[in-house]
């Protein structure tokens, strides 16, 4: 990433764009926030310097890309795609939001996430995994097209227990299939 504005996706719904050094921090605070940390799989409380070290390995990487979600001007949240696969057009996904984000904003992430990876990377498919007890996320993946592709049983601990990670995906032709449909909706709520 480059320490310039530079925007990815751009609609009425928001943007993505290029985060910014200074921006690190407020990021980690959204990361650690118990709301967040409670849905990923690293739960521990991140370090400003575990933080910073984090973005050093990250931010030159082709095969990862990070980008900051802005409405009217308002940073509210991260979108990342990881394990980008060139060859095979395929990529995995993740976002979280502040937790002061108005309601709304992980559907509009979504919206701008999918136009980024099969405008911008060119994708054939995009896929997540989301811990089971997650089920609003895995509902709005759902709305969104994606369809669960597997379940990965017992695949993490959290705690003294070991959960399901549901992975879900969406290909290319079922995203052009829904796009203008779910746009007129988020377009309309705003």
């Amino acid at each position: 990433m480059s320490d310039r504005r530079d925007t990815l996706v751009s609609s009425d719904l928001g943007l993505l764009r290029a985060i910014e050094d200074d921006e690190l921090e407020l990021i980690l605070s959204w990361r650690n926030a118990p709301t967040v940390r409670q849905n990923m799989y690293t739960r521990h409380e991140i370090s400003l310097e575990e933080h910073l070290a984090w973005w050093h390995r990250v931010r030159g990487r082709q095969d990862q890309h990070y980008f900051l979600y802005e409405h009217d001007g308002q940073p509210l949240g991260v979108v990342s795609f990881t394990q980008v696969h060139a060859k095979d057009a395929n990529a995995s996904w993740a976002f979280y939001a502040s937790p002061e984000a108005p309601r709304g904003t992980g559907s509009r992430m979504e919206f701008l996430a999918l136009e980024h990876a099969f405008g911008g990377l060119m994708l054939h498919k995009l896929y997540c995994e989301v811990l089971a007890f997650n089920e609003p996320v895995i509902n709005l993946h759902k709305k969104f097209g994606f369809s669960v592709e597997g379940i990965l049983r017992e695949q993490h601990r959290v705690d003294d227990t070991y959960v399901d990670v549901i992975r879900l995906g969406i290909l290319h032709p079922e995203w052009e299939a829904m796009r203008d449909t779910l746009y007129r909706k988020l377009s309309s709520k705003q």
